[in-house]
């Protein structure tokens, strides 16, 4: 039987909402089909973070999974950069 390939995307936690669950937001550009201008659309996922590795402004890579929960269908692959020491990003995800 042939495997379906699982859907990976890179995103910022935006949100710690609970042991090992992180929000996290994933940005994409689509282009306006008559208008042509670029548009930016926002989605954001809940997702399992089973270290318990991510903080708030973080930017990590997703990856589909089988459901962890009702409304978690994807984990935390890896952490690919930290914000900076100076830059403390809020809870709300504002810097």
């Amino acid at each position: 039987m042939e495997q379906k390939r699982k859907s990976v995307m890179t995103g910022t936690v935006v949100k710690k909402s609970a042991r090992k669950t992180v929000r996290v937001e994933v940005e994409r550009l689509i282009r306006h089909p008559l208008y042509r201008k670029v548009i930016r659309r926002k989605k954001t996922f809940l997702v399992h973070d089973e270290k318990e590795i991510c903080r708030v402004g973080d930017v990590v890579r997703i990856i589909e999974s089988r459901p962890v929960s009702k409304q978690k269908r994807w984990r935390v692959l890896d952490l690919l950069q930290q914000p900076a020491a100076g830059t403390e990003v809020e809870a709300g995800g504002k810097p």
